[in-house]
């Protein structure tokens, strides 16, 4: 290998080892971030939260589902008792009508 090739070579090198160190630099930054963020001082640390995370957010979103169930059914069984009651006035309105008139209510 000539001097040319050699210089080539050095400055390949030499940007290489830049590169490594400036992604070094950004891995030291982001795991500085991930410990002050979500205190967590490595990647495992961190994907065993995420697990326990998604776990938390599946039960919450069960409990959610259940809550917006029983409140529909709650609202149901509402609107149906108010049906009955409505019911009832009209019948004693009528009955009223009838027995009494308009002008006696």
């Amino acid at each position: 290998m000539d001097e040319k090739g050699l210089l080539q070579l050095k400055q390949d090198i030499d940007e290489a080892k830049n590169s490594v160190n400036q992604l070094k630099g950004q891995q030291t930054a982001l795991l500085k971030q991930l410990k002050d963020e979500w205190g967590c001082s490595s990647i495992e640390e961190a994907e065993k939260r995420i697990k326990k995370m998604q776990k938390e957010i599946e039960t919450l979103d069960a409990s959610i589902e259940t809550g917006l169930e029983e409140l529909e059914e709650s609202q149901n069984n509402k609107n149906i008792r108010l049906e009955e009651v409505m019911e009832e006035n009209k019948k004693a309105y009528a009955k009223h009508l009838k027995n009494n008139g308009k002008d006696n209510w």
